[in-house]
């Protein structure tokens, strides 16, 4: 076999071998999810290494879940499904810059909870009409609902909604009214609700309640059922539904036990919701029910805790966020979660590894100027962590005033000299310029940090004082300055060296004299002068 076969048949090979780039969602197409339940779907793929995802509805709508992409795969969560979920939903994937590939798949809703819930009004009396109340809860759509009432197999009222355009999810009632003889007694009245709806793959289509033609009774067998749970998350909706068993319904009541030991009273309903939890639901609920013709009541409980990342509820000062130094300050945070938070509180400037931290509370006695900036409170549990910060602003007199002079404090007439004075303090002190006069006393002359002189005269010498001050206090700092004279005029000058150039001419022919006589003298062993210039007496 040549080497373009194998080559060929090399292609073909790996060709076969590497994976199409592929898409699909799961479930697929077509997916019914009753309402208040957890829905997740999923865009797969396969032939990509790195492919991107997005999810849309296809009426651009928003999505109404959340959103987690992986490496090869996408979900789209809705927890809980809602109303608004009903969509046709379009993933697409991208794998590079040039394949793309979508899907979709239409999510169908529909709400058939529980049971139906049977009443008989008033109590039962022989030859007096009773009236059967049956409520069939949160049902959707409600107009493919349909309702019998019988009475011990036969069929006293017959109810459909075929007509009802509700666009969410309702308790529908079904209300009949008859005269029940004494043979009716202990006979059982059944409510059947039916959701027909041909198009849609759930169960149960059809939910039965019955309840017996007796004598007031109850309440019995209250129970308090939580959805989802006893322990939601921060944010998370919850419901907390009480059933009891009693004819005719009891009075239902919703209580809470507060922190303080009071009772709060809440609701007057079976149904108790709170659509965004907060750390202030947790507590011990109470439901109370009360059958009004047995004058009987029983209670039952539930203990709600409420999970979640802390928040943190105070940062403040005290007394003020800006105080005098000496004062005595202290800095408190406090944060709600549960679990409970770990809290430290420090100063933003501090070293983390020095310490210098606190849990909650920052006790400043005496405070000084070094104490202020700024102070951060982090709270932290195992489901994340806040940090909120807060300012300290300390007030104090001036501190550590200064004078510099450039070039130096001695300096020549005609030179320039600049002095600067810096003084630290809260607020800013204001700094102002005096020089002492012949007489002693101190002369205001400029008020600003820096005092330049130029063209410096002997005049300016002197003492000079720089005063730093504001409301809380002044400081004063004080510098010499000294001035050296020089002649700088020509007319000054010119004396001198005409003077000098006297000199010199005088002085050269005598000191050659002087130095020639010395020689001679040496010569003749003698220092007659006029014996060395041989000259006549």
């Amino acid at each position: 076999m040549g080497r373009t076969s194998q080559a060929v048949l090399l292609i073909l090979y790996v060709f076969m071998t590497v994976k199409a780039f592929e898409m699909e969602i799961i479930p697929a197409n077509r997916i019914v999810a009753q309402i208040g339940e957890t829905l997740i779907l999923t865009c797969n793929t396969t032939g990509c290494a790195s492919p991107s995802f997005s999810w849309r509805t296809q009426m651009d709508n928003p999505l109404g879940g959340t959103v987690n992409n992986h490496r090869t795969y996408s979900t789209l969560t809705m927890n809980p499904v809602s109303i608004v979920n009903s969509h046709d939903y379009l993933c697409t994937v991208f794998c590079g810059e040039k394949e793309k590939k979508e899907k979709s798949i239409k999510v169908e809703l529909y709400s058939f909870p529980s049971d139906p819930i049977i009443e008989i009004r008033p109590s039962l009396v022989a030859g007096e009409p009773v009236t059967v109340i049956c409520k069939i809860p949160d049902v959707y759509p409600s107009d493919h609902l349909e309702v019998l009432l019988k009475k011990e197999g036969y069929t006293l009222h017959e109810e459909n909604f075929y007509e009802d355009d509700s666009t969410n999810t309702e308790t529908k009632t079904v209300t009949y009214s008859f005269n029940p003889t004494a043979e009716d007694i202990e006979k059982e009245i059944t409510c059947v609700a039916k959701l027909p709806i041909a198009y849609m793959d759930f169960e149960p289509k059809e939910r039965v309640t019955s309840q017996k033609l007796n004598t007031n009774s109850g309440p019995k067998n209250t129970i308090i059922t939580a959805s989802p749970g006893n322990s939601p998350m921060e944010g998370d909706p919850l419901k907390l539904t009480c059933v009891t068993e009693s004819n005719p319904p009891t009075q239902i009541v919703w209580r809470k036990h507060l922190a303080d030991e009071s009772i709060q009273h809440l609701i007057e309903n079976n149904v108790l919701s709170i659509p965004h939890t907060r750390f202030t639901d947790s507590g011990l609920y109470i439901c109370e029910v009360i059958n009004l013709v047995t004058n009987k009541t029983e209670k039952a409980t539930v203990d709600i805790v409420i999970q979640g990342a802390p928040n943190i509820t105070e940062l403040s000062i005290e007394p003020s966020i800006t105080v005098q130094e000496g004062e005595n300050v202290s800095i408190q945070c406090s944060a709600e979660s549960n679990p409970p938070p770990k809290i430290i509180l420090r100063r933003k400037s501090d070293s983390a590894d020095m310490g210098s931290y606190s849990e909650g509370r920052i006790l400043l006695p005496s405070v000084t100027f070094l104490n202020g900036g700024d102070y951060e409170c982090i709270a932290e549990n195992k489901f994340g962590k806040s940090k909120s910060e807060i300012t300290l602003n300390v007030e104090y007199g001036p501190k550590n005033t200064m004078i510099s002079v450039i070039p130096a404090t001695a300096v020549k007439e005609g030179e320039t000299v600049i002095m600067k004075c810096t003084s630290s303090g809260n607020p800013a002190p204001v700094i102002s310029w005096k020089k002492k006069t012949a007489t002693g006393e101190l002369e205001k002359m400029f008020k600003d940090a820096t005092l330049p002189i130029q063209n410096v005269k002997s005049q300016d010498m002197g003492l000079y004082e720089c005063e730093a001050h504001n409301q809380f206090g002044r400081e004063e700092k004080a510098v010499r300055l000294l001035v050296q004279g020089r002649l700088e005029k020509t007319d000054q000058m010119i004396p001198l060296i005409i003077a000098f150039s006297c000199v010199t001419a005088v002085a050269v022919p005598v000191v050659a004299i002087l130095i020639y006589v010395s020689r001679k003298a040496k010569i003749n062993g003698s220092y007659s002068l006029v014996k060395a210039f041989g000259l006549k007496v």
